[in-house]
């Protein structure tokens, strides 16, 4: 009797985060709808009825890319994490959703790496942590290898102001970075996110080339998608730019928003503004660009964390050894 009430305590508290987590992550999407400093909601709303994107099938069209994008990570996941245990897709699915919508508030999707680790018994945490980082490692690789590129077209094509003492001084900075970097590295004291970058760099390195190639595969394969989901949703707005075109600004886009900290919620403000800046030189106006940005918000990260809440809704502690 005595040690029953602390048990129900717990059960009650761990009732009330799953809760919190997702009111949360329904107030964040409610508030960026409703209250979006860029995009009035009505305007937005005025927009898309103005439009044919309402159609069932292009409706259709936009919600199947968002189901296969989120997809090929869930298989991603399944297969980067049977190093550590084999999962059933229902259960990468429950641990990628559930993630999505525990870490909707907070600073670069952080919380993913703790929501992910916690479904594991404590043995197993530090390889998932590693592997969920390596996970998202892959996905920042190709957003810049491909981001590179799409900058180099869009510098050649549109005129862009560049301040050379600006770049200056930030190459110097950047130089300075890695040669820190490096001497982090060979002392084994760097650290991310706890790991030495030594043993990052081992724990990845056994992992396998056939391992790392797959894994890489199925990142390209999500860009390709929603970059395209992306470039749709222009061409249902009427915007008059070739894909060729569109993606050039596209995947600069993503290159530039990615490297800036921001919390999942505020990423339309973010890719909003930069969308602007980018878009403009292509001489397209505000409007259809900070639509497309919100509505891709919408299909990946919003509709995404509202399946994800049923799983942290019914989420429990591991018992047994995974």
């Amino acid at each position: 009797m005595h040690k029953s009430l602390p048990d129900k305590t717990k059960q009650f508290f761990f009732v009330l985060i799953k809760l919190s987590i997702v009111v949360g992550a329904f107030y964040f999407i409610y508030h960026k709808l409703l209250n979006n400093d860029s995009l009035n909601f009505n305007q937005f709303w005025r927009f898309l009825n103005d439009t044919k994107l309402f159609s069932v099938k292009n409706s259709l069209f936009l919600v199947g890319l968002s189901v296969l994008n989120w997809f090929f990570e869930i298989t991603k996941w399944r297969y980067l994490v049977s190093k550590v245990r084999t999962l059933s897709f229902l259960e990468a699915t429950a641990q990628s959703l559930g993630s999505l919508t525990a870490s909707l508030f907070t600073p670069n999707r952080i919380g993913e790496y703790g929501a992910k680790a916690i479904y594991y018994l404590k043995p197993l945490r530090k390889r998932i942590l590693l592997i969920n980082l390596i996970s998202n490692m892959m996905q920042m690789g190709i957003t810049v290898i491909l981001g590179s590129i799409g900058f180099l077209f869009y510098y050649k094509t549109y005129e862009i102001n560049i301040n050379y003492f600006k770049l200056s001084r930030g190459l110097l900075i950047l130089i300075a970075s890695v040669t820190l970097l490096t001497i982090g590295i060979t002392q084994s004291k760097y650290k991310i996110k706890g790991f030495s970058l030594i043993k990052i760099y081992d724990f990845t390195y056994n992992l396998g080339i056939k391992y790392l190639t797959i894994g890489l595969l199925l990142s390209l394969v999500r860009y390709a998608i929603f970059s395209f989901q992306f470039y749709f949703i222009l061409s249902l707005f009427n915007v008059p730019l070739r894909y060729w075109d569109a993606m050039i600004i596209i995947t600069t886009l993503y290159l530039l928003a990615s490297i800036i900290p921001s919390i999942t919620i505020f990423d339309v403000l973010i890719k909003g503004s930069v969308a602007i800046y980018l878009f403009s030189l292509a001489d397209i106006t505000a409007l259809p660009i900070l639509s497309c940005v919100l509505l891709m918000w919408l299909l990946n990260f919003a509709l995404p964390s509202i399946v994800g809440s049923y799983f942290v809704l019914n989420f429990n502690l591991p018992k047994t050894k995974n």
